[in-house]
């Protein structure tokens, strides 16, 4: 069975955490666990956990970000949430979580917002 959440870093050495379904109980630390080792192997300047495939978190999932935020902080390294749907802002809004992470529509959502303005 193939994993939910994958890393990879780019050519500039960003860190990119993808998260597919929910973030709960049943993958949290596995979420934490793969920020940590992006931080730890590629020693990123920015590490970005995208979750424009995530349809749910819990509060366990917080907990995984909240680590992956301290990981990445303590190796000097920015940490974003990238994507995140309506509700999973309102999450990250709710907790005040928002202003800690920052959040990030990704580039090619900037642009298709753009092009379709008001």
């Amino acid at each position: 069975m193939q994993s939910s959440i994958q890393r990879t870093r780019t050519d500039d050495g960003t860190a990119t955490v993808t998260v597919r379904g929910e973030i709960d109980f049943a993958n949290c630390e596995e979420l934490a666990a793969n920020i940590r080792a992006a931080v730890e192997q590629w020693s990123p300047s920015m590490v970005r956990v995208d979750v424009r495939d995530a349809t749910f978190i819990d509060s366990t999932g917080l907990g995984a970000l909240i680590e992956g935020y301290k990981a990445a902080t303590e190796a000097r390294a920015d940490f974003i949430v990238v994507d995140p749907s309506d509700n999973f802002r309102r999450v990250l809004d709710v907790t005040g979580l928002t202003e800690l992470f920052g959040l990030a529509d990704a580039p090619e959502h900037r642009e298709s917002a753009q092009a379709t303005g008001a």
